[in-house]
């Protein structure tokens, strides 16, 4: 199983949890969790406002043997409006880069955070991700 929460940061609320969303899926093959604006087809949603934020910003799959790996999908835009990292465990600090159209897999029985930043100002969604060891 993948859990996800998700947190909106805008400027001086960093460390305020309220308003945190979840989101859970099983690891069967073919699963998929999306976080971006459109809630048509994202389990976790951003503000309408907040464009440096995709449609479809974020793809968690569930791959053929049960493993999970996230995608920073591409957007309409050959230059994106935000940057992508990702830490492992408690690790606090910038974390990795996650490439435009790229894609990481996730440790089996560990946690992280995936963190979108704004480009343009102090605005950030960070997705703190918990996958279950089999």
């Amino acid at each position: 199983m993948l859990e996800l929460t998700m947190a909106t940061v805008a400027g001086g609320d960093a460390g305020v949890t309220a308003g945190m969303v979840m989101a859970e899926a099983d690891s069967e093959p073919g699963a998929v969790l999306r976080v971006g604006r459109d809630a048509a087809v994202c389990r976790l949603v951003t503000p309408e406002d907040w464009l440096f934020v995709s449609r479809v910003h974020l793809e968690f799959r569930c791959g053929p043997e049960g493993g999970w790996s996230v995608f920073w999908l591409r957007g309409s835009q050959d230059d994106p409006a935000s940057e992508v990292r990702v830490r492992f465990g408690a690790a606090h600090g910038p974390g990795q880069p996650l490439a435009y159209g790229g894609a990481l897999a996730l440790p089996r029985g560990g946690s992280g955070e995936v963190v979108v930043l704004d480009r343009a100002g102090p605005r950030t969604v960070n997705v703190g991700f918990y996958q279950e060891d089999p």
